[in-house]
């Protein structure tokens, strides 16, 4: 684990083969950093770091220091049962209630259609650093702690006297282990006291000269139970071990009270945490599992003995950056407000092309912090790529293959009772935290989201055939790391919502069109496609006029006043089932067509009950009605969007087919007004950005960009933390990824067939700029640069798929052959300026 030099190549990424003739590649306005001047005070102060399973906040403290860590599979609870015997009778009740127009008696029955609560996220423990007393003393001028997006790591720098202390931490991937080095200016300056400890019940103690070894437990039962030492918990194990290398040449290493390791007069010193778990998977009971969490974790360091800290940060590196570089976004001023400013300086990117920077001497004096509370006066857009590519940065270290689905706060959590349980909500939150990885060129972070579905529909299709006497296969609005099917426990206005199978199904679509991976669609999509499909056509039962409905039916967690004046949720066919059903359905035939399996009797079943599906209706006011009747709305202002699904994220409502519905989509929002938690405003300002309306989608953006203060959050106001985690309040990580879906909406939208650029380009606040690597339907990867508002070149390219493509451009619409391993340049007026392969690219 030695300190030598190294040097570290990295292959180009297929974004950075596209060279806009006349803009400099990979410059941005300011460093892609996340920078405070202090130790954090809140939780929201810290910074995250994660490999996608592990997870870590660090706080930053001199004299003390701690880092909060997370595994991704302790849960409480066991495998449950997610069916009620009884349920069929209740619906049958509910139904003939709401057939009646007696909805508040309907929604009173349909408390006995939910079922047990879901089970609850756990944290895993702490790293605790304690430093000499001297470090009390430190030069509060000289302290700089960051978290650099582009290397994923979290610097911490302060000085004691003439030492000077630094700090590394890193989550790696590919070695699966959160990796910190300490390290001072000084020979044999660096003395410090280490520990684990957890709030779960635990033990700790050493193995051998170097390693601290902590065993826990998380409790069988969402409740923490009290647990005494002779008890034998039935909750998912779990294990985390702490490794410490110290400088050969000088140091040395004490036992204290076999719980503690003590290093004295150091060079430097690299820790290794490693952890793991008894979980299995959502079918299996721990208490069956034969998985040794410690035995596990000790295998785990053992290829890391012959390795350094720069291998692994090189390995880290260069799995991280595979990804994160993928995409780059620069976004300036325009050329007249920049010059109407005297104070900044600038810099020349091209001879039209003005870029926005704080002088490189100020950028480590001013805290992220500082830069949002001035965003709502000086717009910077620099801010705004930051917090772009903080949510990429994000969605990388919390979701990866073979983890667990991002929950709603990604993996990040410091308490035993976090807030809404820190669960999967799927009535938005889970979808939210996906609707990124798609266009921001990051799919292999969806494919947890896929497993999840998979586990899903297993549980599912018990409680359709049970509860609802349906084929296929349901879920409802909460989910667990059990793949709980059934209603939760609680109010009827949220529990009862058996569409979240649906519209997470509309994600295994979505994959294929930007993939056009036909294995995909096969293999793993189609079949649950069909499940859920098959619960949806037994759903549905034939209504007043003829129509397909839904009944019970809810809109996400909003009431209406009945036209007999009473408060009630339970009707029929909301227009946000309907809006999933129908892209569902169209999901199913589109994909059946791929398939060749259009003679299938499911298919032509869905065929036939497309066109009767209850239709999208316009209410007096001229907004989209959001239930089947046009009720009285008590909180117009409400945060959820549920009723304007189709225009996003869904596609039946659009600017081309369905002007009507956009006109009174465009109503609707301004009715719902721009209020709201941070997961609300950001899907306002996708949404606004469907309409084509860069205006309001901007004002979304800027909306969110507002800092909270932990010790005086208001409910529902939304805005950003210190260190950039968006705010309901409190923390929902679902913002984070609503806001990079929002800006890549605002960029280039799609259909398999269609490339829309600019489409909500905020030409006055966004004037200049040149965006990297997104990706877009129909198998295609988009860069494009403009200038004063104006297009002023696109890069196309596909790897795989030749294709026919209409470009659109402010009314332009051109035809353009994509073949695949070409990079096609295109001008203002979308004409092909120039093409080179892929491999000419990369290898001038």
């Amino acid at each position: 684990m030695g300190d030598g030099g190294w040097v570290y190549v990295r292959q180009p990424t297929e974004t950075e083969l596209w060279n806009p003739s006349s803009m400099e590649a990979e410059s941005s306005s300011q460093p892609l950093k996340i920078t405070f001047t202090g130790p954090a005070k809140h939780w929201t102060d810290a910074l995250p770091i994660g490999n996608g399973r592990l997870g870590a906040m660090v706080w930053g403290g001199v004299a003390s220091e701690t880092l909060q860590l997370n595994e991704d599979t302790l849960w409480t609870g066991t495998p449950g049962n997610y069916t009620n015997l009884n349920a069929p009778e209740v619906l049958s009740e509910v139904r003939k209630l709401v057939d009646d127009d007696k909805y508040a008696e309907a929604t009173t029955e349909a408390v006995k259609l939910t079922g047990n609560p879901a089970e609850v996220y756990q944290l895993l423990g702490d790293i605790k650093l304690e430093f000499d007393a001297s470090h009390l003393t430190f030069a509060e001028e000289t302290y700089h702690r960051e978290l650099d997006l582009d290397t994923a790591t979290v610097r911490v720098k302060y000085s004691v006297g003439d030492v000077e202390f630094t700090r590394e931490h890193f989550a790696s991937n590919p070695d699966q282990v959160i990796v910190t080095k300490i390290s001072g200016s000084k020979p044999g300056s660096l003395s410090f006291s280490v520990s684990l400890d957890s709030k779960l019940p635990h033990h700790s103690y050493i193995n051998g000269k170097n390693q601290i070894i902590m065993e826990g437990s998380c409790p069988a039962k969402r409740i923490p139970p009290t647990v005494d030492a002779n008890d034998k918990p039935k909750g998912i194990q779990f294990s985390a071990v702490l490794d410490l290398q110290i400088s050969d040449d000088r140091g040395v290493m004490h036992i204290l009270d076999d719980k503690q390791l003590r290093i004295e007069g150091s060079d430097w010193a690299v820790l290794l945490l490693v952890a793991s778990s008894s979980f299995v998977g959502p079918f299996t009971k721990p208490s069956d599992s034969k998985r040794n969490p410690t035995s596990e974790s000790l295998s785990a360091l053992k290829p890391m003995r012959d390795l350094s800290y720069y291998d692994l940060y090189a390995h880290h590196l260069d799995d991280y950056q595979n990804l994160f570089h993928r995409v780059s976004l620069q976004l300036t001023k325009n050329l007249k407000s920049i010059i109407s400013d005297g104070s900044l300086e600038l810099k020349k990117l091209t001879p039209s092309v003005t870029g926005l920077y704080h002088k490189g001497s100020e950028d480590n004096m001013v805290s992220t912090a500082e830069r949002v509370k001035s965003f709502q006066t000086d717009e910077d857009p620099s801010l705004v790529e930051l917090l772009f590519q903080y949510g990429r940065y994000l969605l990388i270290s919390c979701s990866r293959p073979r983890t667990q689905v991002a929950n709603l706060q990604g993996i990040w959590n410091k308490d035993i009772q976090p807030k809404w349980d820190g669960a999967p909500h799927l009535n938005i939150n889970l979808e939210m935290n996906y609707w990124p990885s798609l266009p921001c060129n990051l799919s292999e972070c969806q494919e947890p989201l896929f497993d999840f579905i998979s586990s899903l529909s297993i549980n599912g299709r018990k409680t359709a055939e049970v509860n609802y006497e349906a084929n296929g296969w349901v879920v409802h609005h909460k989910s667990d790391i059990w793949a709980k099917s059934s209603a939760d426990q609680g109010d009827v206005v949220w529990a009862l919502w058996p569409m979240g199978g649906a519209w997470l199904c509309t994600h295994l679509w979505d994959h294929y069109t930007y993939t056009m991976d036909k294995d995909f669609l096969k293999v793993k999509a189609y079949p649950l496609l069909d499940g859920c499909a098959s619960f949806l056509l037994d759903w549905l039962i034939e209504g007043r006029d003829g129509y397909l409905e839904t009944n019970p039916s809810t809109s996400p967690e909003h009431d209406f006043d009945a036209p007999d004046g009473k408060t009630a949720c339970v009707s029929y066919s909301s227009t946000m089932d309907m809006a999933i059903i129908r892209e569902v359905f169209a999901a199913v035939v589109s994909a059946a067509e791929v398939l060749e399996r259009d003679e299938d009797d499911l298919v032509q079943r869905v065929r036939l009950a497309l066109p009767r599906l209850y239709p999208t209706k316009i209410a007096g006011d001229g907004s989209i009605m959001e239930w089947a009747q046009d009720f009285e709305d008590p909180d117009v202002h409400h945060r959820h969007l549920s009723h304007l699904f189709g225009l996003f994220p869904g596609h039946t409502i659009t600017v081309e087919k369905a002007p009507d519905l956009c006109e009174a989509a465009e109503i609707s929002l301004n009715k719902r007004g721009e209020d709201g938690p941070g997961w609300s405003t950001t899907w306002k300002a996708s949404l606004w950005a469907r309409l084509h309306n860069s205006e309001h989608a901007y004002r979304m953006v800027k909306k969110l960009i507002n800092l909270v203060d932990p010790d005086n959050e208001e409910p529902f106001e939304g805005g950003l933390y210190s260190n950039l985690f968006a705010a309901h309040p409190p923390f929902q990580i679902d913002a984070n990824f609503g806001f990079i879906a929002a800006v890549s909406e605002m960029l280039v939208q799609s259909t398999i067939n269609d490339l829309y650029f600019l489409p909500a380009l905020p030409r006055d606040k966004w004037a200049n700029g040149c965006v990297k690597g997104l990706k877009a339907r129909g198998g295609v990867t988009v860069s494009i640069c403009w200038e004063e508002g104006d297009l002023h070149e696109v890069g196309l390219w596909s790897k795989d798929l030749n294709s026919l493509k209409r470009l659109h451009y402010r009314g332009t619409i051109v035809t353009a052959n994509i073949l695949s391993g070409i990079i096609y340049t295109f001008n203002a007026q979308l004409k092909c300026v120039k093409t080179c392969s892929l491999k000419e690219a990369a290898f001038p």
